[in-house]
């Protein structure tokens, strides 16, 4: 992945600000996991989506997501999570799964909030 989808992932779930290297790199590797079983075509797609992100930022703000303060590049997310261009909408949902999945996924972040799922369902509890 990119720094713009560090600064993304970081945008949309804060608490990925603290990660390390490994830890981004397990966040990048389920993400790329979970685009290995789509068509080429959609992770071609995410990667497109995140420039025209960055193009956006530059166009509106005059600065690339790394330059960017907090309230813009929420506002930024903002305008595309609410957008009422379907594709820019479409594009950010998927976008915020897949760091969602990314991040939460990780076994540290389930342990740090207690999520004690487990692949049986409820029979793991009988």
């Amino acid at each position: 992945m990119s720094e713009d989808f560090r600064i993304l992932a970081t945008a949309i779930v804060p608490e990925a600000a603290t990660l390390d290297e490994p830890g981004w790199s397990a966040v990048e590797a389920a993400v790329d996991d979970a685009l290995a079983s789509r068509p080429e075509s959609v992770r071609r797609g995410l990667l497109l989506f995140i420039r025209v992100i960055g193009w956006i930022s530059l166009a509106r703000f005059g600065r690339r997501l790394r330059s960017l303060d907090a309230p813009r590049l929420e506002r930024l997310l903002r305008s595309f999570e609410r957008s009422p261009v379907l594709l820019l909408r479409r594009g950010f949902w998927g976008l915020r799964a897949l760091v969602f999945l990314g991040y939460w996924g990780r076994p540290e972040a389930a342990a740090a909030i207690g999520y004690r799922a487990r692949p049986e369902g409820w029979g793991a509890r009988r």
